[in-house]
């Protein structure tokens, strides 16, 4: 489904992400974590088209999308979410959601002008779909609410819905967890194993609760330093000594049992 193939992001002579390679398979949850400053969020500005790489190549579906703006990766069918959910303040949940239909032509601006059967039509099941996304989430009854007024926990959901929205291949989460407590990560936790279970959608979560990512993903790529040092299921990830070396010192590998404890709190 994806194939990232020796991806590397220079800024100023600083490799932030280097000679990285990895796939996604179909319908895999594919975890990827690291330590503060790995690389982890350059790569998924990168998959997305936020930045352009210095050198390598991403594949999805075999079809070369390296360096594609932003737009262009969303209509090939790879969406994603941020850590801290980009909406529109000052505009109710559905108005919020309306954007991810941009790039699905619907109707003519004629058909809007002149409030056509097409463009009624197109409307009403766009709306169709946004409750419905809404109800599947568990937050059907926000449709009508400023996004400020909604909890933290609310907003990443209908971040989330947005990103399902737009039909996606491959799903990014960024973060699905951050700055919720453990009910609320339980929550995202069942959310995302249910998105799985519904459809083959691939996704890619990086995240920092070792909880969450260890509860959810398939598989785990791990980066250090901007380049990738394991991968595996995450029972062979947890004992791994890179991964316990780069999280917790060159000398924790020595103290495996107290950097198990750590990466399953």
């Amino acid at each position: 489904m994806l194939n990232v193939r020796e991806l590397t992001k220079t800024f100023e002579g600083l490799n932030a992400v280097s000679d990285l390679t990895f796939d996604l398979d179909d319908g895999e949850i594919l975890g990827l974590i690291g330590p503060n400053g790995a690389g982890k969020a350059t790569v998924f500005n990168l998959l997305s088209g936020i930045l352009k790489p210095t050198s390598g190549a991403i594949f999805m579906d075999n079809e070369n999308i390296t360096g594609r703006p932003s737009h262009r990766v969303t209509s090939r069918g790879m969406t994603r979410t941020f850590r801290s959910p980009r909406l529109m303040k000052g505009m109710t949940a559905m108005d919020n959601l309306k954007p991810a239909f941009h790039l699905i032509e619907r109707y003519a601006w004629i058909d809007s002008l002149l409030q056509t059967p097409r463009y009624r039509r197109a409307e009403a099941e766009m709306l169709a779909k946004i409750r419905e996304t809404l109800d599947l989430l568990g937050i059907g009854w926000c449709s009508d609410i400023l996004v400020e007024d909604l909890a933290y926990g609310v907003q990443k959901k209908l971040e989330l819905a947005r990103a399902l929205l737009c039909d996606p291949k491959i799903l990014l989460l960024d973060g699905p967890s951050s700055g919720l407590n453990p009910a609320e990560a339980d929550e995202i936790m069942d959310i995302i194993r249910m998105i799985h279970g519904r459809s083959d959608i691939g996704i890619i979560v990086v995240e920092h609760n070792m909880r969450v990512v260890m509860g959810i993903s398939g598989r785990i790529v791990v980066m250090n330093r901007g380049s990738l040092i394991a991968q595996g299921s995450p029972s062979e990830i947890r004992g791994n000594e890179k991964v316990i070396s780069a999280y917790l010192g060159e000398k924790a590998w020595k103290r495996q049992a107290a950097a198990l404890e750590f990466l399953e709190a």
